[in-house]
């Protein structure tokens, strides 16, 4: 089974993704596997990316992997390959997704493209136009360790990826912060 482990930047895919691995559980680096099977379709110099061939590294992934297997496919883009079975959606507030952000030392309108994205449910959202609702879950990431939310991650596993209510998607949202005349993430510098 071929899981989407995703979610906008900063919400802690990676560490988790690490903590999966430590646990013997198959994680690929979507990047990593990008760049490998020639699957970089050219780069985003203003957001310094590379910009990703989805039709490209859908074929590899069916190419090179087992199915029958249970793989995770670490990225912000892996909700969007066709061929995944499930998905795995980490979300984090904004104020805190900011701070997050702030370390990676990105530019202020990198981040204010996430701090958006991470608003307006755009990776869900996406998700939804490509999986079936049921194969879709959501973890809020905001107030739990990495530990924790990598336990999260291996209660849908152990349930089989079976509906769970607590997981279950259109349970997080963050459009009251839309309507903060000044956002908390633009208050919150950290410093």
């Amino acid at each position: 089974m071929w899981v989407a482990l995703t979610g906008t930047p900063g919400t802690g895919k990676t560490t988790v993704a690490a903590l999966l691995r430590k646990k013997g559980y198959a994680v690929i680096d979507l990047n990593r596997l990008a760049i490998r099977e020639g699957c970089v379709a050219g780069i985003d110099r203003e957001r310094k990316c590379r910009l990703v061939d989805i039709s490209k590294i859908n074929a590899s992934v069916r190419t090179h992997f087992d199915r029958t297997a249970l793989v995770f496919f670490e990225g912000h883009i892996a909700h969007l390959l066709k061929v995944m079975d499930k998905v795995v959606i980490l979300r984090c507030h904004p104020s805190i997704l900011y701070q997050h952000l702030l370390k990676k030392k990105w530019g202020a309108k990198k981040i204010q493209e996430n701090i958006e994205v991470e608003l307006l449910d755009i990776i869900l959202c996406e998700a939804v136009g490509i999986h079936r609702k049921t194969s879709i879950f959501e973890i809020d990431t905001t107030r739990k360790t990495p530990t924790a939310v990598t336990a999260s991650v291996l209660e849908i596993v152990k349930n089989n990826f079976r509906p769970i209510k607590q997981y279950r998607i259109g349970q997080i949202d963050w459009s009251e912060e839309i309507l903060n005349r000044q956002p908390s993430w633009e208050t919150d510098h950290g410093s």
